[in-house]
């Protein structure tokens, strides 16, 4: 059985490697698609998010199987934790934004919730 640590960063990095390489690859045709307006040459705004995104995705692929949380877990917990808080309430605050947009906050807000809960818990391994 693998541990809710082991669950979590999987699926964080899975989330995180799924935008990363759509971005990376496509933001030509995505970016213009989430903000009405941008132009197509602008993709490199988009390689640039997919850049840090797949390099959190790395991140937590390699800390898989460690404890989220406590002493040495509590830096990876950190950076989930900001990046997914500032993204949710980037999105919800996107004025003018599709619906898609704000729809996005949702996975990202959960996962907010979780690395904070992990943050304030402690280990759920314990």
């Amino acid at each position: 059985m693998r541990s809710a640590s082991a669950i979590l960063s999987r699926a964080s990095a899975a989330l995180l490697a799924l935008g990363g390489l759509a971005l990376l690859f496509a933001s030509d045709r995505i970016l213009p698609w989430l903000a009405p307006g941008m132009p197509p040459n602008a993709a490199w705004i988009g390689q640039l998010i997919a850049a840090g995104w797949a390099g959190i995705a790395f991140h937590n692929w390699i800390a898989r199987e460690q404890r989220l949380g406590g002493i040495y877990g509590r830096p990876t917990v950190l950076l989930n934790l900001m990046l997914y808080m500032i993204s949710a309430l980037g999105l919800v605050k996107a004025d003018g934004a599709p619906m898609a947009v704000r729809v996005m906050a949702i996975p990202f807000g959960a996962m907010a919730a979780l690395y904070g809960a992990v943050l304030l818990r402690g280990p759920f391994d314990t």
